[in-house]
């Protein structure tokens, strides 16, 4: 087993993270791009928001398909083969003309993209030590929220300076293929893995084992709400901050998600955090900083929805990273299937953010948007306290720290 501190934790855990961060790289790279997509294309807010949304509708797609190869083929090879796919699509998109075809590809590129996150976490539960999964999950998720800020920066930048949306995909792609070669080099190979080979019914009775874990299910569940409402809070966000009287141009926009700063943080502290006070305390903390967070935005300035946002980030991603690695944690077989299911539950949220808060948008604006995202958070946080509830009654100790 890999152990804390070791050589092969410190490559394996860079090598992950830097995965993680070119996968976040190019999946958020159009986020700050919306409203000007929305102006090349003549399209709504909704519809310039599926170039973000279908690629996360893509990625929850294929994630529990690249489970399955995975625990086939081997996590290694399913994961480098897709991120190189991926990367090279970026490099391909600028070719297109069309709306449609823009939006098919980034499904497309969701798909690929969907490799690595799959199967990551049950990499590092197979070949890491307990104590070295925490600490290395800890350690990912940050590298999550920094591909997240620097695709949404750079390609904000990018787009302001070159004053079109291709040069984003070409300027991310680029820098993606220069360092996709380190991640190969640095990334162990696998010891302790054992093939799978499918038989009919098992991945169904395997779905249906993980879903019947209410520990399980009720961590897949604020995951994903969560996301729906933290991430797509950011789309209208952009758009209101592109509109008089703030008027921001799109490299301006783009710097709105250094406020995922916190989040880093967050990842960062979670572990340890967990260890001391709980992993249901640490759930509730989070959402209840997010309540917080999305309130600040009612304020209108800037400088209230800045604050707002990293007070939003930093509880938001407290809550995810615990329940992350929670999932790994609680888990004795089929542990890229466990993972995925988080995983699809955390993206297909983030595909119908859009969906649900645009009505909100549409009739109450900025006062609508925020009572849509404290709705949803009265009931993750009404989930989080029963699984506080499921935790005395059972056997197993519902902590990031406990063992399956």
């Amino acid at each position: 087993m890999i152990e804390v501190g070791s050589r092969e934790w410190m490559r394996a855990t860079l090598a992950l993270s830097l995965g993680s961060f070119l996968v976040f790289l190019n999946l958020y790279q159009t986020h700050p791009l919306l409203p000007l997509l929305a102006q090349v294309f003549s399209v709504s807010s909704l519809s310039a928001g599926w170039t973000l949304a279908g690629c996360t509708a893509g990625l929850a797609a294929s994630l529990l398909i690249c489970a399955r190869l995975a625990d086939r083929f081997g996590r290694r090879r399913i994961m480098l083969w897709s991120l190189t796919g991926a990367i090279l699509l970026s490099l391909c998109i600028p070719l297109i003309s069309q709306f449609d075809q823009l939006v098919m590809l980034r499904i497309l590129q969701g798909v690929l993209l969907a490799g690595l996150p799959a199967t990551a976490i049950a990499y590092m539960g197979e070949e890491f030590s307990k104590r070295a999964l925490l600490s290395a999950v800890g350690v990912y998720i940050a590298a999550n929220s920094l591909g997240g800020i620097a695709g949404r920066v750079v390609g904000g930048l990018l787009a302001g300076w070159f004053g079109d949306w291709q040069h984003t995909f070409i300027g991310i792609g680029l820098i993606s293929l220069a360092l996709l070669p380190l991640v190969i080099w640095l990334l162990p190979a696998q010891t302790r893995f054992v093939a799978v080979v499918a038989e009919p019914g098992q991945l169904r009775r395997a779905i249906a084992s993980h879903l019947s874990n209410p520990l399980l299910v009720g961590a897949y569940l604020i995951g994903g709400l969560n996301f729906m409402v933290f991430l797509n809070q950011y789309s209208y966000l952009t758009f209101l901050l592109a509109e008089p009287p703030f008027s921001l141009p799109t490299q301006w926009l783009g710097m709105l998600f250094l406020t995922y700063l916190t989040g880093t943080v967050a990842s960062s502290l979670s572990g340890r955090c967990a260890n001391r006070w709980g992993a249901q305390r640490l759930l509730l903390a989070g959402i209840l900083l997010m309540a917080m967070g999305s309130l600040a935005l009612l304020q209108g300035s800037i400088t209230a929805i800045l604050i707002g946002l990293l007070i939003s980030s930093f509880g938001f991603f407290l809550a995810h990273a615990c329940a992350s690695a929670w999932v790994g944690q609680h888990v004795e077989h089929n542990r890229a299937l466990a993972s995925s299911l988080y995983l699809v539950g955390y993206y297909l949220g983030a595909s119908l953010g859009g969906l649900y808060l645009h009505p909100f948008w549409e009739r109450g604006g900025l006062g609508g948007l925020v009572l849509g995202i404290e709705l949803v958070l009265c009931a993750t946080a009404a989930l989080s306290l029963w699984l506080g509830q499921l935790k005395g009654r059972s056997a197993r100790p519902l902590s990031c720290h406990s063992s399956s």
